[in-house]
């Protein structure tokens, strides 16, 4: 049993103005993090094209940070259970920063993959703490009007992102590596900024272990599994002793971590806290919000690129019609939820609308109306807006303050989770549709389909005119079953959405220490004021 804490509630409450300034900071190194991502959905094309890497490289470049930061943030969430949470989200800064430079210097696909996996390590504190820190100072009925906040921070990154990798892109004298460079010294900036105003108390149990094990076995797992996706029908059949040998022992070091979560004093997925209703749903309707967002959204600057032939610059601007669905959505949401107090309709309806951005999305090819595009795209951003901070949101309103780090790196990891094999998933899907297509037209040209190897496919400018065309059709004819995929998993995070318990959002940082009232004792308590 955990040891009384001292909540916030006891203390002094932080004022409006002391908020804002700690919440700069963290805000700031936030939008550096997401930035950091959507700067390279428009980038990578180029990157990939001038390292003359794969589909499934193109896609191991995303999916390394995703699983490294999957794998580390229950991690860094338990660990701001027991510690300084400043520290650590000052420490996840740093990691970060020698990631991003790390990458800027790397020279073949292989080493970017390295550099971005530990570059993940980094990104996946930022996004855990971040949350975990603001929910420390902010009780959660007011929490959703600072959603609001965060929500825009993440609209902001994720429309200057991918506009800034454009420009940076197409700047001879900047180049792709700036795409890594430029978020180090904002990262420095934040990590300044918190220094000085970024003040949280420190909730130190003794006795404590940190869960390496379950963490590894976690990670293990779910690697294997990624690495099966990427290769199968393609390197070996789906019926064949390496899909038995990896899903075999994917299965394996997964229910090995589900024993030892099961047994261990502090598990790095607390099972107790994932039993709850509003937990367990809020983890499926992550899953599946993380899955169809990340797995769709990293295909969308490849799709204008490759299959619709625009430059990175202008791929970003065509991609800012999901982006301000995100920043309208959460703003406005955020609002109407802190003056409400309900959460449900508008993750249902966020959940709902997703589904339907998708599905018209699902219909796209290498010549669709990019009006079309852009509404589908807009409906995208709204459902991701209503949702998924949303979904954070109705967890920390269940758990004890003393639970709020495991319990929002909980839902972040399954959210991460979700997008590592939403993107693992659908670049195999992609690159086996792309590889189809490209086979069919080229041989009904009667050119070899083996005549373009050594050279890839996304380095457009080193193929015949001719070529190019048949890897734009490709891309632009496939992109559009990836999203039929991400709208049917979407559909399970509506089903979830629809299931969750209505509740109120209390109005303190901590549930209290003592235990519910009678009925009679709240009517006697409300007579005495």
């Amino acid at each position: 049993m955990s040891a009384p804490t001292t909540t916030r509630a006891d203390q002094s409450a932080m004022t409006h103005r002391e908020i804002m300034e700690a919440l700069s900071g963290l805000l700031l190194v936030l939008f550096v993090a997401m930035a950091s991502s959507t700067i390279v959905s428009t980038a990578l094309p180029k990157i990939i094209g001038d390292l003359n890497g794969s589909q499934t490289q193109y896609t191991w470049v995303v999916t390394a940070t995703l699983l490294t930061a999957t794998a580390t943030t229950p991690i860094w969430g338990k660990l701001s259970d027991l510690y300084s949470k400043k520290l650590l989200v000052q420490a996840s800064i740093v990691i970060f920063v020698l990631g991003s430079l790390i990458a800027g210097f790397t020279q073949n696909t292989e080493q970017l993959i390295a550099a971005r996996a530990f570059q993940g390590l980094g990104m996946g504190g930022v996004q855990a703490l971040v949350q975990v820190a603001i929910a420390a100072m902010i009780p959660p009925r007011e929490r959703g009007r600072y959603n609001g906040y965060l929500g825009g921070v993440m609209a902001l990154a994720t429309v200057g992102g991918p506009l800034l990798g454009g420009l940076i892109v197409d700047t001879g004298w900047l180049g792709w590596r700036w795409c890594f460079f430029i978020g180090a010294p904002f990262a420095v900036i934040a990590l300044l900024v918190l220094q000085k105003t970024l003040h949280l108390p420190v909730m130190r149990r003794d006795n404590v272990k940190i869960d390496w094990l379950g963490a590894t076995l976690i990670a293990a797992g779910v690697s294997v599994i990624l690495v099966w996706v990427s290769f199968v029908d393609g390197s070996f059949d789906w019926v064949s002793w390496q899909t038995f040998a990896m899903v075999g022992a994917g299965v394996l070091l997964l229910a090995l971590a589900v024993w030892v979560e099961s047994r261990v004093d502090e598990p790095v997925v607390p099972l107790s806290i994932v039993r709850q209703r509003t937990t367990a749903l809020a983890i499926l309707g992550s899953l599946a919000v993380g899955m169809a967002m990340f797995g769709g959204s990293v295909f969308l600057g490849q799709y204008f690129q490759i299959g619709r032939g625009y430059s990175p610059t202008e791929a970003g601007l065509l991609m800012i019609p999901m982006m301000i669905g995100i920043l309208v959505s959460s703003t406005i949401g955020g609002r109407m939820i802190t003056k409400s107090g309900k959460i449900k309709p508008y993750v249902v309806t966020g959940t709902i609308v997703l589904v339907i951005g998708f599905a018209g999305l699902s219909t796209i090819d290498h010549d669709t109306s990019l009006w079309y595009v852009g509404g589908a795209m807009a409906l995208v951003g709204i459902g991701v807006g209503l949702s998924m901070q949303n979904l954070v949101l109705a967890v920390q309103n269940t758990v004890a303050l003393k639970d709020i780090g495991a319990a929002s790196s909980t839902i972040a990891f399954f959210r991460s989770l979700g997008g590592t094999i939403g993107v693992s998933v659908l670049g195999a899907v992609l690159a086996r549709r792309v590889a189809d297509s490209m086979t069919e037209q080229l041989t009904a040209m009667g050119v070899p389909a083996g005549s373009t190897s050594g050279t890839s496919a996304l380095n457009l400018s080193s193929l015949p005119e001719a070529i190019q065309h048949v890897v734009r059709v490709a891309y632009g004819d496939a992109t559009g079953h990836i999203f039929l995929i991400s709208a049917a998993v979407a559909v399970i995070g509506v089903i979830a959405a629809v299931a969750m318990k209505p509740a109120k959002l209390r109005s303190t940082v901590d549930l209290g220490t003592t235990p519910p009232e009678s009925p009679e004792k709240k009517e006697a308590a409300l007579a005495a004021k």
